[in-house]
């Protein structure tokens, strides 16, 4: 049986993520790696771990990648819009990764992020989903189906989505809200375990529900 290997919020942390795949040993011609989002912002890593994800796109053929808020930030950032919030929430080590100056103005700003890294940003999914499992970064909103979702709260959902037993028809498997261990519910399988702030990475093997950790 083919397996999928999902892995939580990475945010700038490469020699973790470089460790974990080492330790997942995943087939890169049958097997799926999703990344749940949250590539950068907080760690000095942020660039490091985009040129390592590309890369591994190069070697794995079935490799999704979902967009965190993170992500989402760091595009209105680079739009002029909403700079406080986005440097709020850890966005000056990007920022510095890619030798960005809180004085450019945003087409300077786009400029100076490589053209293949803009590209990634830009394409990162909102959601997957297979027969057994939906992958999002945040959450879902109980109630609602998945194509009545919005990006904002599948990328910020917290509380609303972690305190529901809802059945959405499919395992949740999220990331965005870190967990000192992975949260294994009926309905859903929370996998940030808080990398960046001295935490571990975490990878959730499905269906045999197999967690790595590094």
């Amino acid at each position: 049986m083919n397996k999928i290997f999902a892995i939580g919020d990475i945010h700038g942390c490469l020699d973790k993520l470089q460790r974990l795949i080492r330790e997942i040993k995943a087939d890169p011609v049958n097997d799926t790696l999703v990344f749940i989002g949250d590539y950068i912002d907080r760690a000095d890593g942020s660039r490091d771990v985009v040129d390592y994800i590309l890369r591994l796109k190069k070697t794995f053929q079935k490799m999704i990648c979902l967009r965190g808020n993170h992500e989402s930030m760091l595009l209105r950032y680079l739009d002029g819009v909403e700079d406080d919030i986005y440097l709020a929430n850890g966005g000056l080590a990007t920022l510095k990764a890619y030798g960005i100056l809180r004085s450019d103005a945003p087409r300077e700003r786009k400029k100076k992020i490589p053209a293949d890294h803009l590209k990634f940003f830009k394409d990162l999914l909102p959601y997957y989903e297979t027969d057994q499992f939906i992958f999002v970064h945040a959450g879902l909103i109980p109630g609602r189906a998945i194509n009545e979702q919005s990006l904002y709260d599948m990328q910020w959902v917290r509380q609303t989505f972690i305190d529901s037993d809802y059945d959405f028809g499919k395992r949740v498997v999220f990331g965005h809200t870190h967990f000192s261990e992975p949260m294994v519910a009926g309905n859903k399988i929370g996998i940030d375990t808080g990398a960046v702030y001295g935490g571990k990475l975490t990878c959730v093997e499905l269906p045999a529900l197999k967690f790595y950790q590094v």
